[in-house]
């Protein structure tokens, strides 16, 4: 789709993850991945968005002095970035971000910061089609089987994978709808597992935008190490818009 943007364009980079799953001492989005932290990596993909106007980057509250001084200070950006306080859990922590975009409305792109691989493009994409649909979001058909399991881990049942795509993010959305969608899951007690599911429940259709298998999601010690294999590859695709 043709980029012809005439709303404002944020963005929230919700970088608020305790890391568990990684074990050690350091939080994920601080790892590093050729020399940089997970979190340098996303900036700089959507730093180099000509259509987005700022950032709104979401830390756990601890953290803000530690982001803003070992990390931001490390390179520069051409983006306005104001640092936000995360909340407890993620959802909590991109509603954070969205109430801080409100001064601007427009369009707000929400990205998980341990996706070190989004390109700037898929970002213009995802903008270009919420300003015309309301909502969009990046996804990867499912290419493995897909099996039902029972409570006792046996497999039940195999899903049609025609139907079926596995989400990813950036997923941007006009800021009125996203704005919303967070204060119903609020007021119902509804926790999602991402932003389009909370779109989704107030009937909102969320267009899909074929995304990349490199745009993958840090969570594991493996995944890591993926990232370093794949990262040489990604640089020469990376083309700031």
């Amino acid at each position: 789709m043709a980029a012809n943007f005439s709303m404002s364009v944020s963005a929230v980079i919700v970088a608020g993850g305790r890391g568990i799953r990684m074990g050690g001492n350091t939080r994920k989005q601080y790892l590093c991945l050729a020399g940089e932290p997970l979190l340098c990596h996303c900036l700089r993909a959507f730093d180099a968005c000509k259509s987005l106007s700022r950032i709104f980057l979401v830390v756990p509250e601890n953290d803000q002095d530690f982001c803003r001084d070992s990390v931001l200070s490390a390179f520069t950006l051409r983006k306005r970035i104001r640092i936000i306080s995360g909340g407890k859990e993620r959802q909590d922590s991109v509603r954070n971000g969205v109430l801080a975009a409100g001064e601007y409305g427009g369009i707000v792109a929400i990205h998980d910061g341990v996706r070190p691989f989004v390109l700037p493009e898929q970002i213009e994409s995802t903008v270009a089609y919420a300003e015309k649909y309301g909502a969009a979001m990046l996804a990867i058909p499912a290419s493995d089987t897909l099996k039902q399991a029972d409570a006792r881990g046996n497999a039940v049942n195999t899903l049609d994978r025609g139907k079926i795509w596995l989400a990813q993010t950036p997923q941007t959305f006009q800021y009125d709808l996203i704005r919303a969608a967070h204060e119903s899951a609020q007021q119902t007690g509804y926790r999602g597992t991402d932003d389009a599911s909370l779109a989704e429940r107030t009937g909102k259709k969320i267009r899909i935008i074929p995304g990349s298998r490199f745009n993958i999601k840090i969570t594991t010690p493996e995944d890591l190490m993926m990232a370093e294999a794949l990262y040489p590859v990604f640089r020469k695709m990376f083309r700031p818009s």
